[in-house]
């Protein structure tokens, strides 16, 4: 046997409830560390940008429709345990609760294939919490239940369910000991939620009982229908609230006006496209998620080398004999530091020459990729506030300026420095941006199915390209989403298309953007 199937593994990781953000720091080590991703239906599929490089299976199982079977999935884990992978088996919440981690493990233990489970958090501890219900209270409750909703697929395999009667299309729930407790959790019970509440009812719980079904729970999408048990079945239909879901009953649930935070926060029900770069897309994802919205990423244009790498090279290379180097944006900055690598080179090889950028966030971006302050950083984000903030420290006459941006740069700043009397403008593209071949599908369906409040712009590009893609079915598919530019140069380029913005960032940042679109909200 070769070294290769010598340290096959497989790691079964609790996924959480939904929240990407409750994944736990083991989780996420595997999961970079991964051959191979097997994946299911209530695991956010955001956790995969923790592991790029490996291969993903999706196995998805819900009620009736079952991509893999559970012998399937077995059987696969199996066959790539044995072919030597470092498989993460990324399953929904907890791999113990409710998630038959416990027959995988068992069909490696047969297999005599290495494992380990890593525990996720489970969602009848954390879709309440999100929805403001605290599971256990020392006013109500000194203990708190966990019990499956599901009617068990196939006969049930345990003796003593038998010898009670208990077979296909029955429950092994002893409801007079149930109906008993002070407080429960069903999983996955929404098509038998009237069938629970009447078999609690009918085993002497107050009809009265406080209760709740929690559907996607932790995540943006979380919705949450309250009653009691004799009238939450008919409230959660008439909410047309379908699985995955998660129902609570307890006199706890008395507690969610006071405690209900997540469905409280300004953006909660919100839904609102990205258009920035895939690479750039999660540090705005996640300041709109922070705040409760829904995100849809919808990359418009991506990043490419520059066509000539030779004169960016050569530019780098004689960047010390310019008076000033410009930064137009963080891309701009961390092409820099890739050409710098390439050449084996580091920031000594810029010099003596001062440094300026043009917003914020090009001027942190300076300080975390390559260790530098910049010398001018304008209040206005823009490449007109630089040129006169250069001029009004005579800073253009007489002195050699290096502008290392897109290909796509505006050129009213190079055409400012020429024509305050600069001794020389380089004009270099460090890298280029193009329009991507189309819109996910996911985007197109969201706006077709008008589940879109607010799109996002960033840059002129973003939204040049975003309307060009969508062409002749803009005017349909927007009817009634809002648009949010992140400053003036984009409102511009929105303007010159026919799309005014509901909202301009007062401040030309992203969070002067997610700060706009909050207050719109308001």
């Amino acid at each position: 046997m070769d070294d290769k199937k010598r340290i096959g593994f497989v790691s079964l990781v609790g996924a959480g409830p939904g929240d990407p953000g409750l994944l736990t720091l083991r989780g996420a080590a595997l999961l970079a560390a991964a051959d191979v991703v097997v994946y299911d239906y209530l695991a956010n599929a955001a956790l995969l940008r923790h592991c790029p490089n490996a291969k993903k299976i999706y196995v998805g199982k819900k009620a009736a429709e079952h991509t893999f079977t559970q012998e399937r999935i077995n059987a696969l884990l199996v066959e790539l345990g044995l072919d030597g992978n470092r498989v993460v088996r990324l399953k929904g919440g907890d791999p113990f609760v409710f998630g038959r981690g416990g027959e995988e493990c068992e069909a490696m233990a047969a297999a005599g294939i290495g494992f380990e489970v890593v525990p996720g958090i489970t969602a009848a501890l954390a879709a309440p919490a999100y929805a403001g219900i605290p599971v256990t209270h020392r006013d109500f409750n000194s203990s708190f239940t966990f019990i499956t909703g599901h009617e068990k697929e196939g006969e049930y395999r345990d003796p003593r369910a038998v010898d009670r009667g208990a077979a296909e299309g029955s429950s092994d729930i002893d409801w007079a000991a149930v109906a008993k407790l002070p407080a429960m959790a069903f999983y996955m019970g929404v098509k038998a939620l009237p069938r629970i509440c009447a078999k609690l009812i009918e085993h002497g719980m107050d009809p009265a009982m406080p209760a709740a079904t929690i559907r996607w729970g932790t995540r943006p999408e979380q919705r949450t229908v309250t009653g009691t048990i004799a009238d939450l079945p008919d409230r959660v239909a008439e909410a047309k609230l379908a699985a995955p879901a998660l129902t609570i009953i307890g006199k706890v649930v008395g507690l969610r006006d006071t405690m209900n935070w997540f469905e409280k926060r300004p953006l909660f029900g919100k839904t609102v496209i990205v258009t920035r770069t895939r690479q750039q897309s999660s540090e705005l994802a996640d300041q709109l998620a922070e705040l409760g919205a829904a995100v849809i990423e919808a990359p418009t244009i991506e990043l490419a080398p520059a066509d000539d790498i030779g004169a960016v090279d050569a530019a780098i290379a004689d960047a010390g004999s310019y008076d000033w180097i410009i930064f137009t944006s963080r891309n701009g900055v961390a092409a820099t530091r890739q050409r710098l690598e390439a050449m084996g080179r580091d920031v000594r090889a810029l010099g003596d020459a001062k440094i300026a950028a043009v917003g914020r966030a090009t001027a942190t971006a300076l300080e975390e990729i390559l260790c530098l302050r910049a010398d001018l950083c304008p209040k206005s984000f823009i490449a007109e506030a630089l040129a006169d903030e250069l001029a009004s420290q005579g800073e253009i006459a007489g002195k050699r300026h290096l502008l290392l941006r897109a290909d796509i740069a505006r050129p009213v700043l190079a055409e400012r420095l020429e024509s305050g009397g600069s001794a020389l403008v380089s004009d270099v593209a460090v890298y280029r941006t193009r329009c991507v071949a189309e819109l996910d599908g996911e985007v197109l369906a969201a706006l077709d199915d008008q589940a879109v409040d607010w799109v996002t712009f960033t840059s002129s590009s973003t939204a040049r390209n975003f309307f060009d893609l969508l062409g002749g079915s803009a005017d349909p598919r927007l009817a009634g989403v809002k648009l949010a530019s992140i400053g003036p140069v984009t409102t511009t380029a929105m303007v010159e298309m026919g799309r005014r913005p509901t909202v301009e960032a007062s401040e030309s940042t992203l969070a002067g953007l997610v700060a706009a679109i909050a207050r719109a909200e308001k």
